[in-house]
């Protein structure tokens, strides 16, 4: 089958930023990430949109707002793709199967989101949406299922809270060199694993730092057909990527197990030929430090329940086994939840292309990302590599 590949994207920070609406963050990556891919807008084929909103935003119908940035797309093909936190990634993949079908050579996708404008308990409520909220909708948002994972995780595996943290201190370590990152700041170990008034506890176990920002921003990717990718001057190509669903329900799995998340790398692993210490770098989905501990699990760093052992011994810092979220994830480096799934192929190309900066890891040639919806629902997995 041909493949696609990533030969463009842009990248807008990550933060409480000024723009008023989705339709002014996608203003800033759309025509940006076809200028550094040096394709004009009159040869893309299709635009692909990945916004949640689900109520963030009272304008919905984002995919034509891409148009109003770009003018020359106005009779592009143009579609709005949702799936909770992976919607980035579904919007990426909607594209990746239009130019692997033959129907498009060249497609352009925006992944955006405004949310710091909504006040923080309509937040919390909206991202229930994700969740199956007849069994799981609580005050306590999103962060209260996956504190009651935690939970588990602890019942069956031990107290975890210091290796959570160590996770959090290397995610916000790692976001120091991250210029797009909401939150560059190193807090260290001991203040991620003290409850204090400057890190309360939100959902226990789950501190403040154990969980994701709330986030506004928007990133761009262009992907070609293997033809035009040969011309342009840069291509990252898919070795393999897979999408797995699993029950939305967490009663009706083993929530801890994270299986479509296990699922997904296991299949991309094989559909690459590849190992997970063939990879240099993994960009994973941190929506809260626990999910991470447990994605180490799922990727097969660890075996189930040895997860906190990675974080114990380092195995995921610059410069260990195998660095995870070198961007500093959606930990350090924000979570607008369109943008997210798109943000984080876009983080790995730019490791592959040497284009990564501070956050530069020498020589990384094989990245993994992985982007999940709900609590390991949606889940999607690509093995990236640079083919120029």
């Amino acid at each position: 089958m041909p493949r696609a590949a990533i030969v463009g994207w842009a990248h807008s920070p990550f933060g409480k930023l000024e723009d008023p609406d989705v339709e002014t963050l996608i203003g800033r990556v759309a025509r940006s990430a076809l200028d550094h891919a040096g394709v004009a807008p009159a040869d893309v084929d299709a635009v692909t949109v990945g916004v949640y909103n689900n109520g963030f935003q009272r304008q919905g119908f984002e995919a034509s707002l891409v148009a109003l940035s770009v003018p020359e797309l106005a009779h592009t093909p143009a579609t709005h793709l949702e799936n909770a936190c992976a919607t980035g990634s579904a919007a990426l993949h909607s594209a990746l199967d239009a130019v692997e079908s033959g129907r498009a050579r060249i497609a352009l996708v925006v992944g955006a989101e405004k949310m710091t404008a909504t006040p923080t308990p309509e937040v919390g409520d909206i991202l229930l949406t994700a969740c199956y909220r007849k069994e799981e909708g609580s005050d306590a948002g999103f962060a209260g299922i996956f504190g009651r994972i935690a939970q588990n995780y602890f019942q069956r595996h031990g107290d975890r809270s210091e290796e959570l943290a160590m996770i959090a201190a290397k995610n916000h370590e790692h976001g120091l060199a991250n210029s797009f990152a909401h939150m560059r700041k190193d807090f260290g170990v001991a203040f991620c694993n003290t409850v204090s008034e400057k890190n309360p506890l939100v959902a226990g176990p789950l501190r403040r730092t154990d969980c994701s920002l709330v986030s506004d921003g928007a990133a761009a990717l262009v992907v070609a057909d293997e033809e035009t990718a040969a011309a342009l001057e840069r291509a990252i190509a898919f070795r393999a990527r897979r999408h797995v669903n699993d029950f939305l329900p967490l009663s009706r799995r083993d929530p801890i197990a994270f299986e479509g998340a296990r699922m997904a790398w296991d299949k991309a692993k094989a559909e690459a030929g590849i190992a997970i210490d063939d990879l240099d770098l993994v960009e994973t989905h941190d929506c809260f430090t626990v999910a991470e501990m447990i994605e180490y699990e799922a990727m097969g760093l660890a075996k189930p329940g040895e997860g906190w052992i990675v974080a114990r011994e380092g195995q995921s810092k610059r410069g260990g086994r195998l660095p995870v979220n070198l961007s500093g994830g959606l930990k350090s480096r924000g979570h607008p939840i369109g943008a997210t799934g798109v943000s984080q192929h876009v983080m790995a190309a730019m490791q592959l292309m040497g284009e990564a900066g501070d956050m530069q890891l020498p020589g990384a040639s094989l990245a993994g990302v992985f982007n999940m919806g709900g609590a390991a629902v949606a889940n999607y997995v690509s093995i990236l590599e640079r083919r120029k």
